[in-house]
């Protein structure tokens, strides 16, 4: 199954001169997002995982049945003030200005081991602001998963020396 065929390239998304990659074309197909799934899954199963940790909001849409399939639990990391209970928080710097990510501060406990797991792998600053979140919690970075990776954006450079699994990648 060329799972690559199921995403939908939308030229000039959100605006001019970016070709964005739609997942919602392979999430409403049945087989191809199992066959997704399952993938990202099997990445994980040899780490050992204990909890899938997926950012807001498509690596919930990723990350939570991954941890379904490896039958761990799952993490959501969400913009500020989205949680309830006491938080972990990390700012960071956008192209034009700052925004933050929390997660709940009993959500991970020390030396448990964490897949990260997201939709895209573009610059990595989201995933590494994750990776941050989850160390100061005490979690173990066990790896990373993405359903697709923009190389030509070198993310993968910024996560190094994570292990890293991404299922289609884009060149340019």
């Amino acid at each position: 199954m060329d799972l690559r065929q199921k995403i939908r390239v939308v030229d000039d998304f959100p605006e001019p001169g970016i070709s964005f990659k739609d997942i919602t074309t392979l999430l409403c197909d049945g087989p191809s997002f199992q066959s997704a799934i399952r993938q990202i899954a099997d990445f994980g199963r040899p780490r050992a995982i204990d909890l899938v940790v997926g950012p807001e909001a498509r690596g919930f849409v990723i990350g939570a049945p991954t941890a379904y399939a490896l039958g761990v639990g799952f993490v959501p990391i969400r913009k500020p003030g989205k949680l309830p209970g006491v938080t972990i928080r990390k700012d960071y710097q956008l192209e034009y200005g700052r925004d933050g990510l929390e997660i709940h501060a009993d959500a991970i406990q020390p030396g448990q081991r964490v897949f990260i797991v997201d939709d895209l792998l573009a610059t990595g600053g989201t995933i590494h602001s994750c990776i941050e979140l989850v160390e100061r919690s005490g979690g173990i970075v066990a790896g990373l998963g993405f359903l697709i990776e923009l190389q030509y954006l070198e993310g993968r450079k910024k996560l190094a020396p994570y292990e890293i699994f991404s299922l289609i990648q884009y060149e340019q």
